[in-house]
């Protein structure tokens, strides 16, 4: 056979060439796959459970940790899965799989079809939140990591007594079993730390133990053989009859030596009846000898009594002239509890602190309702109109993070401001107070969720929908209080408008540098000024320092203290030992301290608007935890914290 003319070979050669290059290049295209240490877990529980394909963006060859790969409903820290929030999408089977990622910290799969019972979860040590709720989810109760802070079992089939190693979660906030089959008792439990409990629809049985008994019956209801407050009262055991006749079954009466003769028994008791006649002649006559000595001083003691009840109250709630009140009247916004200035002046009081401003009590009226009443002093005002206008607006603010102006009483020589009580205190109390010996430090995650309420607090202040931009004025840790759920509200809003200018400087540390300190022309807070007292407020969370300092140089304000320590030894330097014995956060107090240095800008135009605050510090990594603490959290919710409250 005759061989192809060299140009047919040279055709046939390019084009093997041409192959050849080709599969090399696909070879080449195609990603190896990927040896993260979280990503075989994930693709096991996508396998055995995702049969509808909701998690299709889960690739194969991807880095779960890489934002740019997708991966639905996962989140990373130093580079391993801390967050798994995969709720709704019809997941089937078990979740044994997920045992493996070890560096979890929040696992949510509510509302989904998962069966069997709940895998050993001993590996997940850094586990905070734990959401399985809406299940099919059938066994005992689980052996659980003390670490847990939320923990939600509700609306599934688990049966079995709840074991006493429970009370080893000390910082249990949530515990919701509604709607299981748990049997037992529960009087054991004693969780020191539970805001949010419920074990409704079960068939739990006893006493309500104490340390439960400040829950509503609500979370008590339909278990048939439980009871104590706030439920029904248990029933006193009866005494059986063989035990009748024992002197110990009856208590109330004197044990009498038996005797078989009637007429002695006859006599004993003739015997006690006179001892008891002539104890009551003794008493009686005793009785009337006393009240005839002390008679005779009585009214004396009594009005030396109300001299001194007096002189107490007005020591704790210090009640002005009456004829003060005379031209004044009591002013009640839209929901507010209405009561006569004669209540609040009746209630009893104490003092809960002084500032510029004028002084606070915490007030409880006759009907135990309890409100927080400052009474102002030193103010200026251009007058009752001016202070009426100023009050309609702050009465207007209505949102989580900021205190409630309840309402108000203005008089000419007496100003009254009514607020909602907070029962938690203030921050600067809990950073601050009792450093010494049996303190209870405050923890990262709650120092993370103070900030992030406090920012939406502020932020909803600056962006309401007024007329006229809101200024605070007088941001400070003294005016960033708790309420009973731990959440931080903004208070004193808009009252540093009535100081007067000759006043002397107040919130030392927190003030502005472009603000101005002489005499009738010190400047006026701005928006801008708030958000730098903001930035000093999250520097005194992170650093656990008053915002003023004092060493060989004389006062020295905090944000010039952080900023002259190098960034490499911000860990060592700046950051409060007590977040020191926490692991695994030290990149998230970076990015506090960043956000922190920015409200402080010297440039105001530097300065971010506090919306953008408040998104800086929810894209923190460890904010789904901090929002978690929250007591009305609900996970990838309308209260996520990717969502900015306004």
């Amino acid at each position: 056979m005759a061989a192809p003319p060299p140009s047919h070979l040279h055709t046939i050669l390019s084009i093997f060439l041409f192959f050849f290059l080709l599969h090399l290049s696909l070879l080449h295209a195609t990603p190896p796959p990927s040896n993260h240490p979280d990503l075989a877990p994930l693709l096991s529980f996508k396998s055995s459970s995702d049969i509808s394909n909701k998690l299709s963006s889960w690739k194969n060859s991807s880095d779960p940790c890489d934002r740019s790969s997708g991966f639905y409903g996962v989140s990373c820290l130093h580079n391993r899965v801390t967050g798994l929030v995969l709720e709704d999408l019809n997941l089937h089977g078990r979740f044994d799989s997920l045992t493996s990622l070890v560096k979890l910290r929040v696992l949510s799969l509510k509302r989904n079809r998962l069966v069997g019972p709940i895998p050993d979860l001993s590996n997940l040590t850094s586990l905070k939140l734990l959401f399985l709720s809406y299940n099919q989810i059938s066994g005992e109760f689980p052996p659980l990591l003390p670490s847990l802070f939320r923990l939600d079992l509700s609306h599934n089939n688990l049966s079995g007594s709840i074991p006493a190693t429970l009370n080893r979660l000390s910082q249990l906030l949530t515990l919701r079993l509604e709607e299981n089959q748990f049997s037992g008792s529960i009087r054991f439990l004693n969780l020191s730390s539970l805001q949010d409990f419920n074990i409704s629809m079960n068939n739990v049985s006893g006493e309500i133990p104490a340390s439960l008994s400040g829950f509503s019956d609500s979370v008590f209801l339909n278990n048939p053989v439980l009871c104590g407050f706030p439920l029904l009262r248990c029933k006193e055991p009866e005494i059986p009859s063989d035990v009748s006749s024992s002197p110990t079954s009856l208590p109330w009466t004197a044990a009498v030596p038996s005797n078989k003769k009637s007429g002695n028994n006859k006599m004993s008791t003739l015997a006690v009846v006179a001892i008891i006649i002539g104890d009551v002649l003794v008493l009686a006559l005793v009785s009337l000898l006393l009240y005839c000595y002390f008679c005779q001083k009585s009214g004396e003691e009594s009005i030396n009594e109300k001299k001194n009840v007096q002189h107490v109250e007005k020591t704790a709630y210090p009640t002005p002239p009456v004829s003060s009140f005379e031209k004044g009247r009591m002013v009640f916004f839209d929901g507010a509890r209405r009561f006569e200035l004669e209540d609040l002046l009746r209630a009893s009081a104490e003092m809960l602190g002084k500032g510029g401003l004028g002084t606070a009590y915490k007030a409880v009226l006759d009907d135990g309702h309890v409100v927080a009443v400052k009474r102002l002093k030193e103010v200026v005002t251009g007058g009752k109109r001016e202070f009426e206008q100023q009050m309609e607006v702050l009465g207007s603010l209505r949102h989580p993070n900021v205190v409630s102006l309840k309402a108000y009483y203005f008089a000419k020589d007496e100003k009254l401001l009514v607020y909602d009580y907070m029962t938690n205190g203030n921050l600067f109390w809990l950073l601050h107070g009792n450093r010494g010996p049996g303190r209870t430090p405050l923890d990262w995650s709650t120092r993370l969720k103070i900030a992030a309420g406090a920012a939406r607090g502020l932020a909803f202040i600056h962006t309401t929908g007024t007329s006229v931009k809101i200024i605070h004025g007088n941001i400070k840790s003294t005016n960033i209080l708790l309420d009973k759920s731990g959440n931080a509200c903004v208070s004193d809003c808009g009252l540093s408008s009535f100081t007067p200018p000759t006043a002397a400087p107040r919130s030392a540390g927190y003030r502005a540098p472009e603000l101005s300190t002489a005499g009738n022309n010190r400047s006026k807070p701005t928006q801008k000024s708030d958000i730098y007292s903001f930035g000093v407020l999250l520097m005194e969370l992170l650093s656990g320092k008053s915002p003023s300092m004092v060493d060989n140089s004389g006062v020295l304000d905090l944000p010039r203290w952080v900023q002259s320590v190098a960034r490499e030894e911000w860990t060592a330097e700046v950051f409060d030992l007590e977040l020191m014995r926490y692991k695994d956060i030290e990149e998230e107090m970076v990015q506090l301290m960043h956000i922190a240095l920015s409200c402080t800008s010297g440039a105001l135009d530097q300065r971010p608007t506090m919306e953008h605050v408040v998104k800086m510090i929810n894209d923190i990594d460890g904010a789904e935890e901090m929002s978690a603490r929250n007591d009305s959290f609900d996970l990838v919710s309308s209260n996520s914290p990717s969502v900015i409250e306004t």
